[in-house]
């Protein structure tokens, strides 16, 4: 049984283009496995539009990639993972927000920096957090035009 290296060829062309998509797809899409950075938490009202793999983002910049979410059943809050890129030091004053990339767009976790010359520890939990806000309850109040 012979071998035709045209066949050969085109089949080593297919499998590197099948590769180097798979690796593509998982770069777009954060599929990575991040092991070096350190962990910070927070526990926030509303996670809408959050979920585990959401960027993590510090002036528009991904630092981070949400790695937990679990709802506290004392406080009824979302207490929320994150692991932020080794290097990035972030004040132990900052508010974590849940902000929006537009109207049609998806939510990530905003980190805004504070100005305390104190750093937080891998593992800290940050106390001063926004969640996300609801466009339909907004656009419900601005229907209604009640304070309700």
């Amino acid at each position: 049984m012979s071998t035709n290296p045209t066949e050969v060829a085109v089949g080593a062309a297919v499998l590197a283009a099948a590769v180097g998509f798979v690796l593509y797809a998982g770069q777009v899409t954060g599929f990575t496995v991040q092991s070096d950075g350190y962990p910070l938490s927070a526990s926030f009202r509303s996670l809408e539009g959050i979920s585990v793999g959401s960027d993590v983002r510090l002036a528009g910049v991904k630092i981070g990639t949400v790695t937990d979410i679990a709802l506290n059943p004392q406080t009824f809050r979302a207490d929320t993972e994150f692991l932020l890129k080794d290097g990035i030091d972030i004040p132990d004053d900052s508010a974590v927000v849940i902000s929006s990339e537009g109207l049609l767009g998806g939510n990530f976790v905003e980190i805004v920096p504070g100005g305390s010359p104190f750093n937080f520890e891998p593992g800290s939990e940050i106390e001063d957090t926004q969640g996300s806000v609801s466009l339909i309850s907004l656009l419900m109040k601005f229907v209604s035009g009640g304070d309700e």
